[in-house]
């Protein structure tokens, strides 16, 4: 099953890439690599998922969010590749949580973007990661995500 295929017997589908919010762009291609700019958990132009996970929302929403960001940051990357076929290995995440004072949950929030990942590519969804928790994030967006992929 290609990963298209498997992300939509999820009931998920890869949007068109986001547009920017600022001075960016939302991926850059260099060698074989495609790196991502942050994601947030834009839905249809929206964000669906606003302020601090452990204050304004619980972890199961922020763990949503995340996947939401995952499936943003495939979107910047298919803008490349045209397919997610092309992907070789998801290599790195970086996750930023939006998070309420006393919350460190920021790992659980961020497994919502990397077991998505596993989900859909196997071995080759399996990646390094980091999962940051900060003060605010663009537009009170409750989670931030980066992806570095490797492509053919």
């Amino acid at each position: 099953m290609s990963p298209e295929e498997k992300i939509k017997s999820l009931g998920l589908s890869v949007p068109p890439a986001p547009q920017p919010v600022a001075a960016y762009v939302p991926a850059v291609k260099s060698g074989s690599y495609i790196y991502t700019s942050g994601q947030l958990p834009l839905v249809a132009g929206e964000l669906k998922y606003t302020g601090k996970i452990g204050q304004d929302l619980v972890l199961e929403e922020g763990y949503e969010a995340a996947k939401i960001c995952a499936l943003n940051c495939l979107a910047a990357v298919k803008s490349f590749t045209g397919s997610l076929d092309e992907i070789v290995q998801i290599i790195r995440l970086t996750g930023f949580v939006n998070s309420g004072r006393g919350f460190t949950g920021q790992p659980q929030v961020i497994n919502g973007a990397s077991e998505l990942l596993a989900e859909i590519f196997g071995e080759k969804g399996r990646h390094a990661r980091s999962a940051v928790g900060v003060s605010e994030l663009p537009l009170n967006a409750a989670v931030e995500l980066e992806m570095i992929v490797q492509i053919r």
